[in-house]
């Protein structure tokens, strides 16, 4: 872990991701006003975008959108664990759950563990990372897991 953060995110390619690798990054507070907007544009269910009707909805209150947690999470990615120049975009999201409601004023944090790294057979300038992502609230709790896999560039090819 200590070699993966030695590395800067902008100088991170395929190597750099080994199996084992296990690093948290965060806080992202979650606000009312993201959970609205996000909502509105995208998922305008009652418990998301009406803070009055959710309170009789089945979650007694205003809850984010779990596609709304999901992008939380790629913010936390983007900033931290991916390159942006190296990561040529992902092939596919395995095992996404949303374990937990996500509500104002949760403060959300990202773990990142690198499950496996092989080089591309189809493009031997690539490889394929699988990492499991769990997206834990301010309590410690688990609100989102998934395991997503990301094409990234090797180094010096």
């Amino acid at each position: 872990m200590d070699d993966f953060l030695a590395v800067p995110l902008a100088d991170r390619y395929f190597e750099d991701y080994q199996p084992g690798v296990v690093v948290e990054y965060g806080t992202v507070e979650v606000s009312e006003a993201s959970i609205v907007a996000f909502a509105a544009a995208f998922d305008p269910h009652l418990m998301h975008v009406d803070p009055v009707a959710a309170l009789a909805g089945p979650f007694g209150g205003l809850i984010a959108s779990g596609w709304h947690t999901t992008a939380v999470m790629m913010r936390i990615m983007v900033n931290n664990y991916l390159n942006e120049r190296t990561s040529l975009g992902s092939p596919g999201v395995d095992d996404l759950r949303w374990l937990r409601p996500v509500r104002s004023g949760d403060m959300l944090s990202a773990r990142f563990t690198v499950l496996s790294a092989r080089v591309s057979a189809s493009k031997p300038d690539q490889g394929l990372v699988r990492t499991r992502i769990e997206v834990h609230n301010q309590a410690g709790e688990p609100v989102m897991s998934q395991v997503m896999m990301n094409l990234i560039l090797r180094r010096g090819l």
